[in-house]
């Protein structure tokens, strides 16, 4: 099993200003021509987004190129609600006035194999990718469902190795159909965060920190070499 860091916070909030503050400090000493995020949608990922907008450490956009694509992302138009493309437009890409150029979002408005294979394509013409052919992200930031799931990589699916980069998946929760980044790609990122709040999920969050565990997230543990998680639940 790979190694992990936890660090605990005393709320949300608390744990999106640390993370935003710590990832524009990494960002500030990032040393190379561009750098590479891949971000996630739901409520602690609007609430680091909101933060890293409000940080006056923000002007970091402004020094280097960074470009930013998503972890998953549901079949929905880019101004639905449950975009999640959307949430990050909202929340950090217009106020930080991020280029246009750096933003590669999915196509959640196409169909599912047609936006997977843009997605994937698109990664390939930007990111830097190892010996295996997966893209090396500089940083992917994930969240956590009450099941374990990261990106749309939910309990139960098919672990078969991916297709491609991104691929069409159906979940069991609304909107079902979904685009996901594979596991390939989150295990040869330089760095994952995984930001773990809400009520409903201690359960899975023990069970994806055991070496026995069977969660989406335990298996990107084992995966990596090391993976961080950032949390407000015990």
């Amino acid at each position: 099993m790979g190694d992990f860091i936890i660090d605990r916070f005393e709320s949300a909030d608390e744990l999106a200003g640390a993370a935003a503050g710590q990832w524009l400090d990494e960002l500030a000493a990032f040393s190379g021509e561009n750098y590479h995020a891949a971000v996630s949608g739901g409520r602690i990922s609007g609430n680091f987004f909101t933060a890293v907008a409000a940080s006056e450490k923000r002007r970091v956009f402004w020094l280097r190129p960074v470009h930013f694509f998503w972890a998953d992302e549901r079949c929905v138009p880019p101004d639905d609600e449950e975009s999640n493309y959307r949430l990050a437009s909202e929340k950090l890409l217009q106020p930080a006035n991020i280029p246009k150029e750096h933003v590669h979002r999915i196509p959640g408005e196409e169909p599912p194999a047609k936006a997977a294979e843009f997605a994937s394509a698109e990664m390939r013409g930007v990111v830097p990718v190892n010996a295996a052919g997966w893209p090396v992200l500089d940083m992917i930031f994930l969240g956590m469902g009450e099941d374990g799931h990261v990106a749309s990589l939910f309990p139960r699916a098919n672990t078969s190795p991916a297709p491609n980069i991104y691929f069409p998946v159906v979940a069991g929760k609304p909107p079902p159909n979904r685009i996901t980044l594979c596991y390939e790609a989150i295990a040869a990122a330089k760095e994952v965060w995984v930001l773990v709040s809400g009520s409903g999920k201690e359960a899975a969050l023990r069970d994806s920190l055991s070496p026995t565990g069977r969660t989406p997230l335990a298996q990107v543990i084992r995966l990596r070499q090391q993976t961080r998680l950032l949390t407000n639940l015990e």
